[in-house]
């Protein structure tokens, strides 16, 4: 695994601590990322910790937090801008943890769907190769089926890093551990590995 002490942030929270092995981050209030559909605005305030690429690649983490209110977030996000980015992980709504995914290209899309592994304790990869950004979550940390697979812009560079947010409140703590950012995993759709 990689060190998790160097990364950016956009919107820094209050409260955070990064080391060599874990991220920690309680969130503040009120913070999201969303552009226009259904809702009519624009947030752009969550917390995004974010380390730059030179084009594709592969990026995971471990995700660690006790989601409990609505819209309750975190897992990664992969941005070129304000308006084109994407997130993925888990969302609390209608009472579950639910996995999800938010594409933004000028106004944001939300797929999501019922969890079955544990919710508090998951992991996410995302991979972008020759514009096509596929995401892919786990429940151990060795199986890896695929989530979303999509278009996404081809760019020299992305940031790509740990993503959380409470839209309704504040205080949510995650943990994030077990960083890897590098070449791109080059295996096969429907390869679970």
């Amino acid at each position: 695994m990689q060190s998790l002490r160097n990364g950016t942030w956009l919107n820094k929270p209050t409260k955070a601590e990064a080391s060599e092995i874990e991220l920690l981050v309680t969130t503040d209030a009120d913070t999201d990322f969303w552009r226009e559909t259904h809702y009519g605005f624009v947030r752009d305030n969550g917390h995004f910790y974010a380390f730059q690429t030179d084009g594709d690649f592969t990026a995971q983490v471990r995700v660690q937090s006790h989601f409990k209110h609505l819209y309750d977030q975190a897992g990664l996000m992969v941005r070129i801008d304000e308006r084109r980015w994407v997130k993925t992980g888990i969302e609390f709504s209608d009472g579950y943890g639910l996995l999800g995914s938010v594409l933004t290209d000028e106004a944001s899309d939300w797929a999501t769907g019922r969890y079955d592994g544990n919710p508090s304790d998951f992991w996410i990869r995302v991979t972008v190769q020759s514009g096509v950004l596929r995401i892919q979550v786990s429940n151990d940390g060795k199986t890896w089926p695929l989530v979303r697979l999509c278009p996404f812009p081809k760019m020299d560079r992305y940031l790509v890093g740990p993503m959380c947010c409470t839209p309704e409140r504040e205080g949510l703590e995650v943990r994030f551990s077990e960083w890897h950012l590098g070449q791109v995993l080059c295996k096969d759709l429907h390869d679970l590995s």
